[in-house]
Protein backbone atom coordinates (compact mmCIF):
# COMPACT_ATOMS: atom_id res chain seq x y z
CA UNK A 1 0.00 0.00 0.00
CA UNK A 2 1.19 3.51 -0.80
CA UNK A 3 0.58 6.51 1.46
CA UNK A 4 0.32 10.24 0.74
CA UNK A 5 -0.16 13.37 2.77
CA UNK A 6 -3.77 14.54 2.80
CA UNK A 7 -3.42 18.06 1.42
CA UNK A 8 -1.53 20.22 3.88
CA UNK A 9 -2.90 18.48 6.99
CA UNK A 10 0.14 16.35 7.70
CA UNK A 11 -2.14 13.31 7.94
CA UNK A 12 -0.85 10.26 6.06
CA UNK A 13 -3.54 8.27 4.24
CA UNK A 14 -3.52 5.20 2.02
CA UNK A 15 -3.92 5.77 -1.71
CA UNK A 16 -6.86 3.38 -1.64
CA UNK A 17 -9.50 4.43 0.88
CA UNK A 18 -12.50 2.38 1.97
CA UNK A 19 -15.83 3.93 1.00
CA UNK A 20 -18.78 2.68 3.02
CA UNK A 21 -21.75 3.59 0.81
CA UNK A 22 -22.52 -0.09 0.11
CA UNK A 23 -22.64 -1.02 3.78
CA UNK A 24 -26.14 -1.98 4.87
CA UNK A 25 -29.33 -1.80 2.84
CA UNK A 26 -27.78 -0.08 -0.22
CA UNK A 27 -25.37 -2.94 -0.88
CA UNK A 28 -27.42 -5.55 0.99
CA UNK A 29 -24.49 -6.28 3.31
CA UNK A 30 -24.81 -7.62 6.85
CA UNK A 31 -22.84 -6.43 9.86
CA UNK A 32 -20.67 -9.57 9.76
CA UNK A 33 -19.86 -8.92 6.11
CA UNK A 34 -19.05 -5.28 6.80
CA UNK A 35 -16.78 -6.18 9.70
CA UNK A 36 -14.97 -8.74 7.53
CA UNK A 37 -14.46 -6.14 4.77
CA UNK A 38 -13.17 -3.56 7.26
CA UNK A 39 -10.84 -6.13 8.88
CA UNK A 40 -9.40 -7.16 5.51
CA UNK A 41 -8.99 -3.55 4.37
CA UNK A 42 -7.14 -2.57 7.53
CA UNK A 43 -4.95 -5.67 7.33
CA UNK A 44 -4.03 -4.66 3.76
CA UNK A 45 -2.91 -1.20 4.92
CA UNK A 46 -5.96 0.92 4.19
CA UNK A 47 -6.25 3.50 6.97
CA UNK A 48 -9.00 5.86 5.75
CA UNK A 49 -12.69 4.94 5.98
CA UNK A 50 -15.24 7.30 4.44
CA UNK A 51 -18.97 7.19 5.08
CA UNK A 52 -21.90 9.66 5.21
CA UNK A 53 -25.00 10.23 7.26
CA UNK A 54 -27.29 9.67 4.27
CA UNK A 55 -25.91 6.20 3.40
CA UNK A 56 -28.80 4.00 4.43
CA UNK A 57 -30.13 6.94 6.47
CA UNK A 58 -27.40 6.43 9.08
CA UNK A 59 -27.09 2.65 8.79
CA UNK A 60 -23.64 2.78 7.18
CA UNK A 61 -22.27 4.94 10.00
CA UNK A 62 -23.66 2.54 12.60
CA UNK A 63 -22.06 -0.44 10.85
CA UNK A 64 -18.71 1.34 10.48
CA UNK A 65 -18.81 2.29 14.15
CA UNK A 66 -19.32 -1.31 15.21
CA UNK A 67 -16.63 -2.56 12.81
CA UNK A 68 -13.93 -0.15 14.03
CA UNK A 69 -14.71 -0.37 17.74
CA UNK A 70 -11.47 -0.66 19.71
CA UNK A 71 -9.34 0.50 16.75
CA UNK A 72 -10.39 4.13 16.47
CA UNK A 73 -6.93 5.63 16.93
CA UNK A 74 -5.50 3.70 13.97
CA UNK A 75 -8.10 4.93 11.50
CA UNK A 76 -8.60 8.21 9.68
CA UNK A 77 -12.37 8.39 9.97
CA UNK A 78 -14.36 10.56 7.58
CA UNK A 79 -18.06 11.22 7.19
CA UNK A 80 -20.29 13.70 5.38
CA UNK A 81 -23.44 15.77 5.92
CA UNK A 82 -25.70 18.02 3.89
CA UNK A 83 -27.86 15.68 1.84
CA UNK A 84 -31.53 15.33 2.89
CA UNK A 85 -32.04 13.10 5.91
CA UNK A 86 -35.85 13.40 6.02
CA UNK A 87 -38.74 15.28 4.44
CA UNK A 88 -38.21 18.09 6.96
CA UNK A 89 -36.79 21.01 4.97
CA UNK A 90 -34.19 21.94 7.62
CA UNK A 91 -32.78 18.42 7.92
CA UNK A 92 -30.27 19.07 5.14
CA UNK A 93 -27.88 21.68 3.78
CA UNK A 94 -25.00 23.64 5.24
CA UNK A 95 -26.64 25.80 7.88
CA UNK A 96 -25.21 26.02 11.39
CA UNK A 97 -28.54 24.78 12.73
CA UNK A 98 -28.34 21.55 10.76
CA UNK A 99 -24.59 20.85 10.84
CA UNK A 100 -24.41 20.97 14.63
CA UNK A 101 -27.32 18.53 14.88
CA UNK A 102 -26.10 16.31 12.04
CA UNK A 103 -22.59 15.96 13.45
CA UNK A 104 -23.83 14.98 16.90
CA UNK A 105 -26.03 12.32 15.28
CA UNK A 106 -23.11 11.01 13.20
CA UNK A 107 -20.82 10.82 16.24
CA UNK A 108 -23.51 8.92 18.13
CA UNK A 109 -24.00 6.43 15.29
CA UNK A 110 -20.25 5.97 14.84
CA UNK A 111 -19.70 5.60 18.58
CA UNK A 112 -16.84 8.12 18.66
CA UNK A 113 -16.22 11.56 20.13
CA UNK A 114 -14.71 13.06 16.96
CA UNK A 115 -14.14 12.45 13.26
CA UNK A 116 -10.92 13.23 11.46
CA UNK A 117 -12.58 14.65 8.35
CA UNK A 118 -16.08 16.12 8.16
CA UNK A 119 -17.24 16.89 4.63
CA UNK A 120 -20.07 18.95 3.19
CA UNK A 121 -21.67 16.39 0.88
CA UNK A 122 -22.82 18.91 -1.74
CA UNK A 123 -22.64 22.67 -2.13
CA UNK A 124 -25.74 24.28 -0.62
CA UNK A 125 -26.71 27.30 -2.75
CA UNK A 126 -29.15 28.50 -0.08
CA UNK A 127 -26.47 28.94 2.61
CA UNK A 128 -23.63 31.45 2.55
CA UNK A 129 -20.03 30.29 2.85
CA UNK A 130 -19.49 32.31 6.02
CA UNK A 131 -22.38 30.55 7.78
CA UNK A 132 -21.11 27.06 6.91
CA UNK A 133 -17.44 27.78 7.51
CA UNK A 134 -18.13 29.48 10.85
CA UNK A 135 -20.14 26.47 12.04
CA UNK A 136 -17.44 24.05 10.91
CA UNK A 137 -14.70 26.16 12.52
CA UNK A 138 -16.57 26.16 15.84
CA UNK A 139 -17.07 22.39 15.67
CA UNK A 140 -13.37 22.02 14.98
CA UNK A 141 -12.45 24.21 17.95
CA UNK A 142 -14.82 22.14 20.10
CA UNK A 143 -12.75 19.06 19.23
CA UNK A 144 -15.56 17.25 17.43
CA UNK A 145 -13.82 17.35 14.04
CA UNK A 146 -10.12 17.56 13.24
CA UNK A 147 -10.43 18.84 9.67
CA UNK A 148 -13.24 19.56 7.23
CA UNK A 149 -13.65 19.36 3.48
CA UNK A 150 -16.06 19.61 0.57
CA UNK A 151 -17.52 16.99 -1.74
CA UNK A 152 -18.44 17.41 -5.40
CA UNK A 153 -18.17 21.21 -5.31
CA UNK A 154 -17.91 23.10 -8.61
CA UNK A 155 -14.49 24.67 -9.08
CA UNK A 156 -15.75 28.21 -8.63
CA UNK A 157 -17.35 27.28 -5.29
CA UNK A 158 -14.09 25.75 -4.07
CA UNK A 159 -12.34 29.03 -4.86
CA UNK A 160 -15.09 31.14 -3.29
CA UNK A 161 -14.99 29.11 -0.08
CA UNK A 162 -11.22 29.54 0.18
CA UNK A 163 -11.59 33.30 -0.18
CA UNK A 164 -14.46 33.41 2.31
CA UNK A 165 -12.36 31.58 4.90
CA UNK A 166 -9.54 34.06 4.42
CA UNK A 167 -11.82 37.11 4.47
CA UNK A 168 -13.62 36.08 7.66
CA UNK A 169 -10.57 34.50 9.34
CA UNK A 170 -12.12 31.07 9.55
CA UNK A 171 -10.71 27.60 9.07
CA UNK A 172 -10.86 26.40 5.48
CA UNK A 173 -11.76 23.30 3.57
CA UNK A 174 -8.65 21.12 3.33
CA UNK A 175 -10.02 18.43 1.01
CA UNK A 176 -12.34 17.96 -1.94
CA UNK A 177 -14.07 14.70 -2.87
CA UNK A 178 -14.98 14.71 -6.59
CA UNK A 179 -16.17 12.00 -8.95
CA UNK A 180 -13.26 10.94 -11.19
CA UNK A 181 -12.54 8.04 -13.50
CA UNK A 182 -11.14 7.21 -16.92
CA UNK A 183 -14.63 7.76 -18.33
CA UNK A 184 -15.38 10.99 -16.43
CA UNK A 185 -12.30 13.24 -16.70
CA UNK A 186 -13.98 16.66 -16.66
CA UNK A 187 -12.47 17.64 -13.30
CA UNK A 188 -9.02 17.63 -14.90
CA UNK A 189 -10.04 20.83 -16.70
CA UNK A 190 -11.35 22.81 -13.74
CA UNK A 191 -11.49 21.18 -10.28
CA UNK A 192 -8.04 19.57 -10.07
CA UNK A 193 -6.14 22.73 -11.11
CA UNK A 194 -7.95 24.56 -8.30
CA UNK A 195 -7.25 21.91 -5.67
CA UNK A 196 -3.58 21.96 -6.63
CA UNK A 197 -3.51 25.76 -6.40
CA UNK A 198 -4.95 25.73 -2.86
CA UNK A 199 -3.17 22.62 -1.64
CA UNK A 200 -6.33 20.57 -1.06
CA UNK A 201 -6.24 16.83 -0.66
CA UNK A 202 -8.39 14.99 -3.22
CA UNK A 203 -10.31 11.78 -2.48
CA UNK A 204 -11.81 10.59 -5.76
CA UNK A 205 -15.11 8.72 -5.65
CA UNK A 206 -16.53 6.35 -8.29
CA UNK A 207 -13.10 5.51 -9.79
CA UNK A 208 -14.71 2.44 -11.39
CA UNK A 209 -17.42 4.62 -12.96
CA UNK A 210 -20.34 2.86 -11.22
CA UNK A 211 -19.10 -0.50 -12.45
CA UNK A 212 -18.35 0.39 -16.06
CA UNK A 213 -14.64 -0.21 -15.37
CA UNK A 214 -15.05 -3.28 -13.18
CA UNK A 215 -14.47 -5.72 -16.02
CA UNK A 216 -18.02 -7.04 -15.72
CA UNK A 217 -19.41 -4.80 -18.47
CA UNK A 218 -18.35 -5.80 -21.97
CA UNK A 219 -19.87 -5.73 -25.44
CA UNK A 220 -22.23 -8.62 -26.09
CA UNK A 221 -22.83 -9.32 -22.41
CA UNK A 222 -25.97 -8.62 -20.42
CA UNK A 223 -25.30 -5.89 -17.87
CA UNK A 224 -26.20 -7.28 -14.46
CA UNK A 225 -24.28 -5.11 -12.00
CA UNK A 226 -25.92 -3.94 -8.78
CA UNK A 227 -26.10 -0.39 -10.14
CA UNK A 228 -27.72 -1.49 -13.40
CA UNK A 229 -30.76 -2.59 -11.38
CA UNK A 230 -31.04 0.56 -9.27
CA UNK A 231 -30.12 3.01 -12.08
CA UNK A 232 -31.06 1.32 -15.38
CA UNK A 233 -30.76 4.47 -17.52
CA UNK A 234 -27.09 4.74 -16.61
CA UNK A 235 -26.51 1.46 -18.44
CA UNK A 236 -29.12 1.60 -21.22
CA UNK A 237 -27.18 0.71 -24.41
CA UNK A 238 -29.67 2.73 -26.48
CA UNK A 239 -28.30 5.99 -25.07
CA UNK A 240 -25.42 7.59 -27.05
CA UNK A 241 -23.36 8.26 -23.91
CA UNK A 242 -23.57 4.60 -22.92
CA UNK A 243 -22.59 3.45 -26.39
CA UNK A 244 -19.58 5.77 -26.14
CA UNK A 245 -18.67 4.30 -22.77
CA UNK A 246 -19.01 0.74 -23.99
CA UNK A 247 -16.79 1.50 -26.97
CA UNK A 248 -14.19 3.04 -24.65
CA UNK A 249 -14.39 0.05 -22.30
CA UNK A 250 -13.64 -2.36 -25.15
CA UNK A 251 -10.57 -0.37 -26.13
CA UNK A 252 -9.45 -0.02 -22.50
CA UNK A 253 -9.78 -3.76 -21.99
CA UNK A 254 -7.17 -4.30 -24.69
CA UNK A 255 -4.86 -1.75 -23.07
CA UNK A 256 -5.24 -3.57 -19.76
CA UNK A 257 -4.62 -6.97 -21.33
CA UNK A 258 -1.51 -5.73 -23.13
CA UNK A 259 -0.19 -4.32 -19.83
CA UNK A 260 -0.95 -7.53 -17.92
CA UNK A 261 -3.52 -5.81 -15.73
CA UNK A 262 -7.16 -6.25 -14.87
CA UNK A 263 -9.59 -3.48 -15.76
CA UNK A 264 -9.91 -2.67 -12.05
CA UNK A 265 -6.16 -2.29 -11.70
CA UNK A 266 -6.02 -0.06 -14.77
CA UNK A 267 -8.91 2.11 -13.56
CA UNK A 268 -7.71 2.61 -9.99
CA UNK A 269 -4.08 3.13 -10.93
CA UNK A 270 -5.14 5.74 -13.49
CA UNK A 271 -6.96 7.78 -10.83
CA UNK A 272 -4.11 7.64 -8.32
CA UNK A 273 -1.56 8.51 -11.03
CA UNK A 274 -2.78 12.11 -11.24
CA UNK A 275 -0.50 14.32 -9.12
CA UNK A 276 -3.49 16.22 -7.70
CA UNK A 277 -5.18 13.07 -6.38
CA UNK A 278 -4.43 11.85 -2.86
CA UNK A 279 -6.42 8.65 -3.01
CA UNK A 280 -9.22 6.70 -4.67
CA UNK A 281 -12.32 5.65 -2.72
CA UNK A 282 -13.22 2.03 -3.34
CA UNK A 283 -16.70 0.84 -2.39
CA UNK A 284 -16.65 -2.97 -2.18
CA UNK A 285 -19.88 -4.82 -1.49
CA UNK A 286 -18.19 -8.18 -0.89
CA UNK A 287 -14.80 -9.50 0.19
CA UNK A 288 -14.17 -10.66 -3.39
CA UNK A 289 -14.77 -7.10 -4.62
CA UNK A 290 -12.34 -5.80 -2.00
CA UNK A 291 -9.56 -8.23 -2.92
CA UNK A 292 -9.94 -7.43 -6.62
CA UNK A 293 -9.55 -3.74 -5.84
CA UNK A 294 -6.68 -4.21 -3.38
CA UNK A 295 -4.73 -5.76 -6.26
CA UNK A 296 -4.33 -2.21 -7.61
CA UNK A 297 -2.72 -0.87 -4.41
CA UNK A 298 0.84 -0.83 -5.71
CA UNK A 299 0.24 -0.61 -9.47
CA UNK A 300 2.03 2.27 -11.19
CA UNK A 301 1.08 2.84 -14.82
CA UNK A 302 3.95 3.58 -17.22
CA UNK A 303 3.78 6.58 -19.51
CA UNK A 304 2.87 4.50 -22.57
CA UNK A 305 -0.20 3.08 -20.84
CA UNK A 306 -1.31 6.53 -19.70
CA UNK A 307 -0.79 7.78 -23.26
CA UNK A 308 -2.93 4.94 -24.59
CA UNK A 309 -5.71 5.87 -22.16
CA UNK A 310 -5.50 9.51 -23.28
CA UNK A 311 -5.97 8.37 -26.88
CA UNK A 312 -9.20 6.58 -25.91
CA UNK A 313 -10.73 9.14 -23.52
CA UNK A 314 -9.48 12.68 -23.95
CA UNK A 315 -8.11 14.55 -20.92
CA UNK A 316 -10.67 16.86 -19.34
CA UNK A 317 -13.67 15.26 -21.06
CA UNK A 318 -16.69 13.50 -19.52
CA UNK A 319 -18.19 10.76 -21.67
CA UNK A 320 -21.47 11.18 -19.76
CA UNK A 321 -21.61 14.90 -18.96
CA UNK A 322 -25.30 14.68 -17.94
CA UNK A 323 -24.26 12.52 -14.97
CA UNK A 324 -22.11 15.20 -13.39
CA UNK A 325 -23.03 16.07 -9.82
CA UNK A 326 -21.64 19.60 -9.62
CA UNK A 327 -23.80 21.27 -12.27
CA UNK A 328 -24.79 24.82 -11.25
CA UNK A 329 -28.46 24.96 -10.17
CA UNK A 330 -29.32 27.51 -12.87
CA UNK A 331 -28.56 24.91 -15.55
CA UNK A 332 -31.02 22.47 -14.01
CA UNK A 333 -33.88 24.79 -13.07
CA UNK A 334 -35.15 27.13 -15.84
CA UNK A 335 -36.67 29.53 -13.28
CA UNK A 336 -33.18 30.39 -12.07
CA UNK A 337 -32.04 31.67 -15.46
CA UNK A 338 -35.09 33.72 -16.44
CA UNK A 339 -36.45 37.02 -15.18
Amino acid sequence: MQYRTLGRTGVQVSTLALGAMNFGRIGRTTQDEVTAIVDAALDAGINLIDTADMYGNGESEEMVGRAVAGRRDDIVLATKAGMPMSEERNHRGGSRRWLVTALDASLRRLGVDHVDLYQIHRWDPTTGDEETLAALTDLQRAGKIRHFGSSTFPAHRIVQAQWAAREHRLSRYVTEQPSYSILQRGIEAHVLPVTEEYGLGVLAWSPLASGWLSGAIRAGREITTNRSVSMPQRFDPALPSNRARLDAVEQLAKVADDAGLTMIQLALAFVTAHPAVTGALIGPRTLDHLHAQLAAADVVLPAEVLDAIDAITAPGVDLAPHEKHDTPPALLDPSLRRR
